[in-house]
């Protein structure tokens, strides 16, 4: 059986910046192999060409899946309050240094509605992005993660860019602020898990 060869070719031409394609050498079918009897053989395809997708408009499509996130997140902590009946302050003590107070103080109440609204957007990210691979966010922007060979990322691939997240906010933000500077425009959690953005 042939080997599927790469969409994205090797780890330097890889990934090209918006305006650039990546994929197989011109991007043409290759001529057809002769067999015995002269008839040809199933013609090798070439590898689709992709566009990858920059800094800004991954965090504009960020910034929509976070507006997506942002009621469902309220919802849980409220419920989750009203059932422990644990609250923060009122909000007329809410000033930076209670929270800054309450954070380092290791407040029950905040760090579970940190630790909350992480699983909500963990669990989020890891269904669409394994589904659809893309989330609503990506959608709307018209773009998607694929893998090497221009698949959609598996299961297990989507897990592992889904803990790229978390290892992208324990390196506060610059696992996302690499995606900027890198050649391949890909973050941490896009070489964690072997994926790529691409212009849908």
């Amino acid at each position: 059986m042939r080997e599927r060869e790469p969409a994205i070719l090797g780890a330097v031409p890889a990934a090209v910046p918006e305006g650039r394609s990546a994929g197989a050498e011109s991007g043409a079918t290759r001529p057809a192999v002769m067999v015995g009897g002269g008839r040809p053989a199933r013609q090798a395809r070439s590898a689709p060409r992709f566009f990858v997708v920059g800094f800004w408009r991954r965090l504009g499509a960020g910034l929509l899946d976070a507006l997506i996130l942002l009621p469902m997140v309220a919802l849980m902590i409220w419920l989750a309050g009203a059932i422990s009946g644990i609250e923060l302050p009122p909000s007329r003590y809410r000033g930076p240094d209670i929270w800054l107070d309450l954070l380092l103080g290791v407040e029950p109440a905040l760090w579970g509605a940190i630790g909350l609204a992480a699983a909500v957007a963990v669990v989020y990210a890891f269904v669409f992005q394994s589904i659809w691979g893309r989330t609503p966010g990506m959608r709307v922007a018209r773009m998607r993660v694929i893998d090497l060979y221009g698949d959609p990322p598996t299961v297990a691939r989507a897990g592992a860019r889904t803990g790229g997240y978390l290892a992208c906010v324990a390196t506060l933000g610059l696992g996302f602020a690499w995606i900027g500077i890198d050649r391949e425009k890909r973050g941490l959690h896009d070489w964690l898990s072997g994926t790529y953005v691409v212009k849908e």
